[in-house]
């Protein structure tokens, strides 16, 4: 209940005078869109590249040829047979070139200027290590491929056996890291692309495991490319498709971050960008309550010009044709249609926008740090940090906004002595939610005040019931449950254990904006 001494009309206009000054401050944006607009004020040699997925052995065959695009062809495998390179595990490199006059095919697409890369692995069959013991025969296996289609980019698409089996890719990252070191030899670069599962937490653990051996292996990843696809259970159900994905991009880029840092490689957050790719499946996904829209394809494509993200590529370029009035089901999945409305290649078009960059000359770049440990742990200037900078012995509500080393990150939950920037891999781990970099010119923003009288003082020997509201010290505060002569101010020091919590700044804002 308000107090009866402070009339409506003041209060509200001191707390919209207060908001008014916020919002001048955060200015056009830079408070919802901090990830995006700091692409702007970092550089990367990089040009974002698109490139579809095409599934080689699929029927129809599908002419790749014919696009006005690069491709991702799919998959190389072991042959059951005897573990050598193959297409799907029905055509070997030969046979692929016999039937499905698969190198000429390839040689015509680069006449007309695209490029190709191959993927190996994919969700059926087994990815070649999965078959080799001895990492030079593993290597070997690889240079078959490579020098058959002349590649400067490879893909590989790590699921089941081959991502979670630890010892497998020990091998894998060891036989790519001499391949790597044969080819620096013979002054010629090879790019390599890890496309992962992930979730709008980002990568797996199976996922960050198999990043940091690569790592630890001394491989010059290119980038890890995530399946933003088929989420299930993870999936966030207030959120578009797009939406789930671009989350799942930002959390993928916090965790390599934390990667490449213990690998003791310093890198922007723009280069950080600039390895990492996005691949949905288009239409209909494998999880029935799931479709790809053309909007979703828009929404994510933006996303992917404003971070200048490494590649976008989908699954799959078959897939991406003009709707068939005898498509049956709308959950079914096909392997000819997307299962929505559209016309031929309508995803790649609104997909690849403004994406232009060449895959064989993004192929020539190598990893090296451009930043160095101390400037990553340069003391944050509170004059110019935007919000309060964090400190260990602070207490932080959920929705409190905090700087810390360079970048703003929100409580999900009450915390204290939980560093933002700690090396957690899984988003459901931390208390913090990463919100994007401190921007260039940015000012400390004025935290939101009730004020004096907006609700009655608290006083010992009174009787509070949840919801009621209370002024301690300025500070207005909530009763979670009933309570009597529990001074509010301990929310502050243990909020779980306390009948209080403080207002949010958010809850001050949405109380501003609800009158």
């Amino acid at each position: 209940m308000k107090n009866k001494q402070v009339t409506p009309t003041r209060r509200l206009s001191i707390l919209r005078l207060l908001f008014m000054v916020v919002v001048l401050l955060i200015g056009s944006g830079a408070y919802l869109n901090r990830t995006e607009l700091f692409a702007q004020f970092q550089k990367s040699d990089h040009q974002p590249w698109f490139a579809s997925y095409v599934d080689v052995t699929a029927t129809p065959q599908f002419n790749f040829e014919q696009l006005e695009d690069n491709v991702v062809l799919s998959f190389v495998v072991a042959s059951e047979k005897d573990g050598s390179p193959s297409w799907g595990n029905f055509y070997s490199l030969e046979e692929a070139s016999q039937n499905l006059d698969l190198d000429r095919r390839i040689a015509r697409l680069r006449q007309k200027g695209y490029d190709v890369i191959v993927s190996f692995g994919g969700l059926l069959n087994d990815e070649l290590a999965l078959r080799y013991t001895d990492v030079d025969s593993l290597v070997a296996a690889y240079q078959e491929v490579i020098d058959r289609y002349d590649l400067t980019t490879i893909d590989l698409d790590l699921e089941n056996d081959g991502l979670t089996n630890r010892t497998v890719n020990q091998l894998r990252a060891q036989a790519i890291a001499k391949l790597q070191t044969n080819r620096k030899k013979a002054g010629k670069s090879l790019a390599v692309w890890l496309t992962l599962p992930a979730d709008p937490n980002g990568l797996t653990k199976d996922g960050t495991d198999t990043v940091a051996e690569f790592l630890t292996n001394k491989v010059d990843l290119a980038g890890v490319n995530i399946m933003t696809m088929n989420y299930g259970g993870s999936r966030q159900p207030k959120l578009s498709l797009a939406e789930n994905a671009i989350q799942a991009l930002k959390e993928t880029h916090r965790q390599l971050k934390i990667m490449y840092n213990k690998a003791g490689i310093y890198l922007s957050d723009a280069v950080l960008w600039a390895k990492i790719g996005a691949t949905p499946m288009i239409g209909q996904n494998d999880v029935a309550t799931e479709r790809f829209t053309l909007k979703d394809a828009t929404e994510l494509n933006q996303f992917a010009q404003k971070v200048k993200l490494g590649r976008m590529s989908m699954w799959s370029a078959n897939r991406d044709r003009k709707s068939n009035p005898d498509y049956v089901p709308a959950t079914f999945v096909s392997d000819s249609y997307s299962g929505v409305t559209q016309e031929d290649q309508d995803f790649a078009k609104r997909l690849k926008k403004n994406l232009n960059g060449k895959v064989a000359e993004n192929a020539q770049l190598t990893t090296v740090s451009n930043l160095t440990k101390e400037e990553l742990q340069k003391p944050d200037d509170p004059a110019t940090s935007p919000y309060p900078i964090w400190s260990e012995e602070g207490v932080y509500l959920a929705q409190t906004k905090v700087v810390w080393h360079h970048h703003v990150y929100e409580a999900k939950w009450w915390t204290k002595g939980d560093a933002p920037d700690s090396p957690i891999l899984r988003a459901e781990e931390t208390p913090w939610q990463l919100i994007g970099p401190v921007l260039p010119g940015e000012k400390p923003l004025p935290q939101l005040k009730l004020p004096e009288g907006t609700y009655p003082n608290w006083l010992e020997d009174t009787v509070y019931t949840a919801g009621k509201r209370v002024m301690f010290d300025g500070i207005g505060y909530e009763a979670k449950w009933w309570n009597k002569n529990e001074n509010p101010e301990k929310a502050l020091i243990n909020f779980e254990t306390s009948p209080w919590k403080a207002l949010s700044q958010k809850e001050i804002k949405q109380m501003i904006q609800a009158e």
